[in-house]
């Protein structure tokens, strides 16, 4: 196992499915990780699958459709056995071929797209679940490392002019506007890769939520290649 991940008081580290649907977050603890070497060449699926936008969902259908070798198979064996564990547990997974995803770059004192260190917010429990099994990995930090920028004075008081209205409507400005979802990290911050292959549950912030939800961030894509990306 990965001494990054089992070091850390952030991430907690299972072996199997059943443990990383059940295993209750606690305290610092706001990541699981099903920890997996996989066999498979996942690189011979995203070849031969078709980019039809800069983000084309990927459906089992169009996983049997491809012709491939003994090795893309396992790979495309692991990805179909993932989206059906999900599935049955209840929870609604998305293959995604990746490009890039849409930038924010309204302003230059802060961004709300998914490149930003951010936190999933929902108004029922539920958890985050992705793993990445081709390109670029995602990162996520301890809370304690990171700040809401809304908190920052400076990016407050852009935020302030920008809201233009009644004081008392500020705090749903910035929800409305996602704002409140995007972090700064500190100066010596230090940001842990997912990688590939490990199916992760990230904590989210809902009412029901017991533990603060987990700081993560898309990855910049690797030049000339495409993620292959399970989420939900």
């Amino acid at each position: 196992m990965s001494n990054t991940f089992s070091d850390s008081s952030q991430i907690k580290m299972v072996s199997t499915f059943s443990e990383l649907v059940h295993t209750h977050f606690k305290g610092e603890m706001n990541a699981l990780c099903w920890y997996r070497n996989l066999d498979g060449d996942f690189n011979e699926i995203v070849v031969k699958l078709s980019l039809k936008e800069n983000i084309t969902e990927v459906y089992p259908e169009d996983l049997m459709a491809l012709q491939l070798s003994e090795k893309g198979n396992i790979a495309r064996e692991i990805i179909l056995n993932d989206l059906q564990l999900l599935t049955d547990f209840g929870a609604s997974p998305s293959l995604n071929l990746l490009k890039c995803y849409e930038r924010d770059d309204e302003f230059d004192f802060i961004s709300t797209d998914v490149y930003s260190f951010h936190v999933d917010r929902s108004p029922i429990a539920t958890d985050t679940f992705l793993c990445t099994y081709h390109g670029a990995a995602s990162d996520i930090i301890s809370n304690s490392q990171a700040e809401q920028k809304i908190l920052i004075p400076e990016v407050r008081t852009k935020l302030k002019e920008l809201h233009n209205g009644p004081s008392e409507e500020f705090e749903d400005f910035l929800m409305e506007n996602y704002f409140d979802l995007h972090y700064q990290l500190h100066t010596d911050a230090e940001p842990i890769n997912l990688g590939l292959g490990h199916l992760w549950r990230l904590a989210v912030d809902h009412p029901k939520q017991q533990v603060l939800p987990c700081i993560h961030r898309a990855p910049i894509e690797n030049e000339g290649e495409y993620r292959l990306l399970l989420i939900c």
